[in-house]
């Protein structure tokens, strides 16, 4: 049946099936794992995962996409939510692994992957298709252009690699950037502190990225710093491991104080 995309739902379908295939090759779990599908859109992935998983549960939001799934695709459970307002702990199954597969909308990528790395304790991996220009900010070393925000937390919560590239022509409609695929495992262990404090200091610092630490970090340290820290620094010189040690120190020395 033919379909109209919503602009508004950032919605660029994937119709190449050699990506459809590389994804499914990726895919890194037993066929009775449970495999989570953000944006399956009118099932183009999603009749793939149906017919290799046996349990499959997709989240769309457009009520028109989830009467085709229902028509077109057997064996699956459905979920017509937004996205950002899932409850995990309901949709994932704790007795297996789960997988999350999916071609996020571009205009709400760093929210959804940040409630991935909120929730990564219920995931085993991610494979996600964003915009290439994120990706790469995912994967960025310290001091490079990209390195930021995105970059400190998921490489402190998950390891990242970016698996391949996909072109605008692999897309109805092509949007108009480069897209890559991702994979998030979430193989980290807990760290010492609560990915609040992470947070804040994270956001404290690139907040005013041209400032020294030791003034863009005021709001949070005050004039009293830590020793072993190079605070003459700037946001992105520091490694993702500073700043979970720094995190650690803050938070060892609010439950002494």
């Amino acid at each position: 049946m033919s379909f109209r995309t919503k602009k508004s739902l950032g919605q660029h379908f994937l119709t190449d099936k050699m990506v459809l295939f590389q994804i499914m090759d990726a895919i890194n779990v037993a066929v009775d794992d449970r495999v989570i599908e953000i944006g399956p859109g009118t099932g183009a992935l999603t009749k793939w995962l149906a017919e290799k998983f046996g349990d499959v549960h997709a989240i769309e939001l457009d009520k028109r996409a989830v009467e085709v799934l229902k028509k077109e695709i057997e064996g699956i459970t459905i979920h017509q939510k937004d996205v950002l307002k899932v409850d995990w702990p309901e949709i994932v199954d704790k007795s297996k692994n789960n997988l999350v597969v999916g071609n996020l909308p571009y205009y709400i990528t760093s929210p959804i992957l940040f409630d991935l790395l909120e929730n990564r304790n219920l995931f085993s991996e991610a494979l996600l298709m964003m915009q290439k220009e994120v990706a790469e900010r995912l994967v960025a070393e310290p001091s490079s252009k990209q390195y930021g925000i995105l970059s400190v937390q998921t490489q402190i919560f998950s390891t990242p690699e970016i698996l391949f590239e996909v072109a605008p022509h692999s897309f109805n409609p092509p949007p108009k950037v480069d897209s890559a695929v991702i994979k998030l495992k979430f193989d980290k262990p807990d760290p010492g502190f609560s990915d609040q404090t992470l947070k804040t200091i994270v956001r404290t610092a690139f907040n005013q990225r041209r400032k020294k630490l030791s003034n863009s970090l005021k709001p949070v340290l005050g004039d009293q710093l830590p020793e072993g820290f190079d605070f003459d620094d700037r946001a992105e010189h520091w490694s993702p491991d500073i700043y979970a040690k720094l995190a650690e120190l803050l938070e060892q020395s609010d439950s002494l104080s």
